[in-house]
């Protein structure tokens, strides 16, 4: 039962990436460090979001980009009880370009933000089933904006390095598939040389912002002969990030850049199942709660619900795992002008998305 359980291992590269609470994309997942024996993997996924709204009866057009996530993990044993895995993700991140000739009052703006990071961890196993792993996070960011609406604003974050750590624990009971891991990932702090220009002036200056502390809960459990059931809650301290520009947000606007009101909770159950002796498939939901008020227009949407589909097959060593997303972008209204008070809506959107993973154990 052990080679198949992850029927879902694709799941944090498709599943409504595109439309996750604040910038989240990886999920930042750990399963790698739990593969059996000396194990490698690489993974990509590509999300096509649709996503539109409405000011003063103006539509916006499709404002979010398609992209791609990539990632890799290399597991190995040192002994019976110490391991350790170097897993790369690429944990939060956006793309924003609003079509230009709509008329709509953010026509033209754009934003991207990219981050990659590489992780360290030691994982230690009990003797009772209890296991504790801990680690250090290596991760850059890099932004950039322009929004021509605001005085012709254009922004440039150069690339910054920087660290932070995970810890966490496990307990595993392998003759009914049973996994439960808890991680707590730390916030990073970036403070990244930024260059603005708009019609009120030019300006070289240091913005900070932290990449927000998190936790994931994840579970597997055997619950019928071939069967597994999966899932998890993540959690993320979207309410104290930001991105503040000092141009932009001292003279500009007087508001981030890039904010947001709530933390997430992503909800994830699934099902798997083993159906030959080298293939399984599974099925997965995931759910985050729409939460109201304002959203960034650089990320108008709030809330999700997906369901993703996924098969694995295993030959030997080798394992290759793939997958399929659809999810209903929540609703979401943004201010686009703060005296008088205008706002606009954003309704009926969605993404998919499509990955795969290869994965060998020697």
């Amino acid at each position: 039962m052990k080679h198949y359980l992850a029927a879902s291992a694709v799941l944090a590269l498709i599943s409504g990436a595109a439309s996750a609470g604040g910038i989240d994309r990886s999920g930042q997942t750990l399963g790698a460090l739990f593969e059996e024996g000396n194990y490698v993997e690489l993974s990509f996924g590509s999300i096509s979001p649709d996503v539109s709204g409405t000011a003063l009866g103006v539509n916006s057009g499709n404002m979010a980009s398609r992209y791609a996530q990539f990632g890799g993990a290399y597991k190995r044993d040192i002994n019976d009880q110490l391991s350790f895995a170097l897993i790369f993700d690429q944990p939060f991140g956006a793309n924003v370009d609003y079509p230009t000739g709509t008329g709509y009052v953010f026509s033209g703006s754009t934003a991207e933000l990219t981050t990659n990071a590489l992780t360290g961890i030691l994982r230690y196993k009990m003797a009772n089933g209890f296991s504790v792993h801990g680690g250090v996070r290596i991760q850059t960011l890099q932004a950039e904006a322009s929004v021509p609406v605001i005085a012709s604003y254009t922004g440039t974050g150069e690339r910054d390095e920087s660290a932070g750590y995970l810890v966490g624990v496990a307990y595993e009971k392998p003759e009914i598939a049973l996994r439960v891991a808890l991680t707590y990932f730390s916030k990073i702090k970036h403070d990244f040389e930024t260059a603005e220009t708009s019609l009120a002036g030019d300006l070289n200056s240091i913005t900070t912002t932290e990449t927000p502390q998190s936790v994931n809960l994840d579970f597997q459990t055997g619950i019928a002969e071939d069967t597994l059931l999966f899932g998890g809650v993540r959690w993320v301290e979207w309410s104290e990030f930001e991105i503040s520009p000092l141009l932009y947000t001292g003279t500009l606007v007087g508001a981030p850049l890039v904010s947001f009101e709530n933390d997430t909770f992503t909800y994830t159950v699934g099902v798997g199942r083993k159906l030959t002796d080298t293939l399984s498939g599974s099925v997965a939901v995931s759910y985050e709660k729409t939460l109201g008020g304002y959203v960034s227009n650089l990320g108008p949407t709030d809330g999700r619900l997906g369901v993703t589909l996924g098969l694995r097959y295993t030959k030997d060593n080798m394992v290759v795992s793939g997958g399929v997303n659809y999810t209903r972008v929540g609703s979401a209204s943004t201010i686009v002008n703060q005296t008088p008070l205008l706002t606009s809506s954003f309704t009926d959107n969605s993404s998919i998305g499509a990955g795969i993973k290869f994965g060998y154990h020697f």
